[in-house]
């Protein structure tokens, strides 16, 4: 059996590793497109920071460690897949079969359609490559212009600060994270940040990027406004790497379509991490949940129904967990709340802490947090082990912050 995993970050690692595990004499060859060995994107701000070298970003720093496990590692790119003959094409025109096939080919950087958006001083934050030219041009003293608040926005800005730049970050939500946070959790790691020395511009975006005559970019915003930088980052989402399947039998929406085994639409091909668009934990649609704890947990499921043991994902967790410049926020599940639902929320600024819970009856559903680092991992547990919370619902509507006793009561019911 020969399985083909195309996509060497967390995903396509722990595939390879626990297909090796589980069918210790099947080939497996594992697939990257760049010219590094496999990492952790989300080890860049700390690479940025000086906290590390390049090698602290590797997910495996044993040398030889896929070698010692005979993983074959190649470097390509994708061009096509053939699913009825079950080939690959690569770029430099190669061939590849396969059996048994896992897409973890992960997400690209969004570059809106802005005029001049292709400046070289204009520069994305997801790859290794980029972290060099981010470090090459965020010198002290420098004038760093970020455009978007989102998830990769808000962990790159300790590390862009501790540079020693001048930071403004323009989002065009009202709040920072608006995707990923309640308005008044966003809106108080807004204020955190601003106190920290960044400049915040909300409800604004970037009209045209040009040239300065004084200083390397002049970007012009939608509310009129200029700005001289030296140093443009795009930070305005990403999305999933899936143009290689069109034309093929493998259903794709956003991300690629994918059963509680992790399979797509196509028998013997899986799909794991941000490409991936599986069933949620409590609605059943179909959403894609870009965090390296999913993306790990999908790829486990795939590479063991990949050797013929049937397992399956009891559904994707929205999970978010940031550090904001040392303000730490989470999100988890359905953390805007459901049709029907209640909630209760609450706000203690002063001393940097928030909560909002959701529940749908006796089940809490969803839950945003800043400020609570203790425990957090027990508002995670309750809502994904869909816990009835019987008579500790209402003693959490009226004291929210007791979740860990819930949680460790609602474990020991009889006790």
């Amino acid at each position: 059996m020969k399985h083909i995993i195309l996509g060497n970050g967390p995903a396509g690692v722990v595939a390879a590793e626990t297909l090796r595990r589980v069918a210790p004499a099947d080939d497996i060859l594992l697939v990257g497109n760049e010219d590094e060995p496999p990492y952790s994107r989300m080890a860049i701000p700390y690479l940025l920071e000086g906290n590390i070298d390049e090698a602290g970003t590797y997910l495996r720093k044993t040398a030889g460690h896929f070698a010692s496990l005979r993983i074959e590692q190649r470097r390509g790119r994708v061009v096509a897949v053939n699913t009825e003959k079950q080939t690959i094409l690569f770029e430099d025109g190669h061939f590849e079969s396969y059996d048994r096939l896992l897409i973890a080919t992960g997400s690209h950087p969004v570059r809106p359609p802005i005029p001049g958006i292709d400046l070289p001083e204009a520069q994305t934050c997801w790859t290794l490559e980029d972290a060099r030219a981010i470090a090459a041009r965020a010198q002290p003293g420098s004038r760093v212009l970020q455009l978007g608040a989102g998830f990769i926005g808000c962990i790159i800005m300790e590390a862009l600060v501790k540079r020693g730049v001048h930071l403004t970050v323009v989002e065009m939500g009202d709040r920072m994270v608006p995707r990923m946070m309640t308005p008044e959790a966003g809106g108080m790691i807004k204020r955190w940040v601003e106190k920290q020395g960044v400049n915040v511009v909300t409800k604004a975006g970037v009209d045209r990027i040009e040239k300065g005559q004084n200083s390397p970019l002049t970007v012009t915003l939608t509310t009129g406004d200029q700005l001289e930088c030296d140093l443009l980052i795009v930070a305005a989402g990403v999305a999933p790497n899936v143009a290689f399947l069109e034309g093929t039998a493998v259903h794709v929406a956003k991300g690629i379509l994918v059963d509680a085994t992790m399979q797509t639409s196509v028998p013997g091909i899986y799909a794991a991490g941000d490409v991936a668009e599986a069933p949620d934990l409590f609605s059943g649609r179909h959403l894609v949940s870009a965090i390296q704890p999913n993306a790990v947990d999908q790829a486990r499921i795939a590479a063991l129904n990949m050797a013929g043991q049937p397992t399956e994902m009891k559904g994707v967790l929205a999970i978010n967990v940031l550090d904001s410049m040392g303000m730490i926020s989470s999100s988890f599940g359905e953390w805007q709340g459901v049709e029907g639902g209640d909630g209760v929320e609450r706000a203690d600024e002063a001393n940097g802490r928030y909560i909002s819970l959701q529940f749908q009856g006796e089940v809490l559903v969803g839950a945003t947090s800043v400020g609570l680092t203790e425990h957090v991992g027990a508002l995670r547990g309750l809502i994904q082990g869909k816990t009835k919370l019987g008579a500790w619902k209402p003693k959490l509507l009226e004291t929210p912050t007791r979740f860990v006793e819930a949680y460790i009561a609602c474990q020991r019911p009889n006790s």
